[in-house]
């Protein structure tokens, strides 16, 4: 399933969605015509665990693309949000985990050469996630180095504390394209969170894939183009660690529970690897795909 967190206009209330074509259906009214409890946001969904999934999908294919009256939107009509508004907890980041994106980082930014023996991990506070063509905001007061990083995030869809690798993956809800925006002049001894947590640096969406769809994350392909320009193409298939070895070592110290993020590390091609190096302003138009999810395309403003 194709799930999404959208208004059906602009005073409509934020809803839980499914795509089917090009229409988006209203899970919770489709739910309710069919006798079936269904919630309406995105997170609660995803706390019913997988029956979740499964009652939705059957409704959905048992209406054949004729929906009650009220139940679905066409897709041009509607606003896409971020499909998790507002993350429960900070979004788990992942650095340096291509390795020609820690080549290119170790030539300007503060950090080695070597490839890491263990996971990077950083975080970006709830209140990044903006969703599909909002606004990336640029604060000329606090930053002249504001970098674009296109990123797999996982969606975590079950508790899972202390996994191994070979169950990791169940743990895991769906898929979805994320941007990690960094100020790069905002590191601060080391630490990222300032750099890389101010409001809207995470954008996010236009859906969440169920893993169902995706059951091997370690072949998506990847790009992000600025300004029609691209800058960054590569495969899932090349980041040191994969995703279950991501869920696994976090797991031995943090409880990762539904709903969670995972955003799971950029490949080459960020402004700060570049000779000279570029910057995102105002003004620009920032494009992230990861094929086989969806694509994000957000202007560049001025605070």
């Amino acid at each position: 399933m194709r799930l999404v967190t959208y208004r059906a206009s602009v005073e409509a209330e934020a809803r839980l969605g499914a795509i089917d074509g090009d229409l988006v259906v209203d899970l919770e009214k489709l739910g309710q015509a069919r006798g079936v409890a269904l919630p309406s946001t995105m997170l609660a969904f995803i706390d019913l665990g997988p029956q979740a999934v499964s009652a939705a999908s059957a409704l959905m294919a048992e209406a054949k693309g004729l929906y009650p009256v009220g139940v679905a939107t066409p897709l041009s009509n509607a606003k896409l949000l971020a499909p998790i508004p507002r993350p429960r907890k900070n979004i788990f980041g992942i650095g340096l985990n291509y390795t020609e994106h820690v080549a290119e980082s170790a030539k300007t930014l503060d950090t080695s050469a070597d490839l890491p023996r263990e996971p990077v991990i950083f975080s970006k506070p709830p209140t990044t996630v903006v969703g599909p063509g909002d606004p990336i905001v640029h604060n000329a007061a606090i930053t002249q180095q504001l970098d674009w990083e296109v990123e797999l995030a996982a969606v975590i869809g079950s508790t899972a504390k202390g996994v191994s690798r070979e169950d990791a993956l169940k743990h895991v809800f769906g898929y979805t394209v994320l941007i990690d925006v960094s100020a790069r002049d905002c590191r601060r001894a080391g630490q990222w969170i300032y750099s890389k947590g101010q409001d809207s640096f995470a954008p996010m969406g236009p859906c969440i894939v169920t893993a169902d769809e995706i059951p091997d994350p370690q072949t998506l392909d990847l790009t992000l183009s600025l300004n029609g320009v691209q800058k960054q193409s590569s495969n899932t298939a090349y980041m040191l660690f994969k995703v279950d070895e991501l869920i696994a070592d976090i797991s031995k110290g943090i409880t990762l529970e539904p709903g969670d993020i995972i955003a799971t590390g950029t490949p080459a091609g960020v402004g700060a690897g570049m000779d000279p190096q570029e910057w995102m302003w105002p003004g620009d138009t920032v494009e992230a795909e990861v094929v086989g999810i969806g694509k994000l395309r957000h202007p560049v403003v001025a605070a």
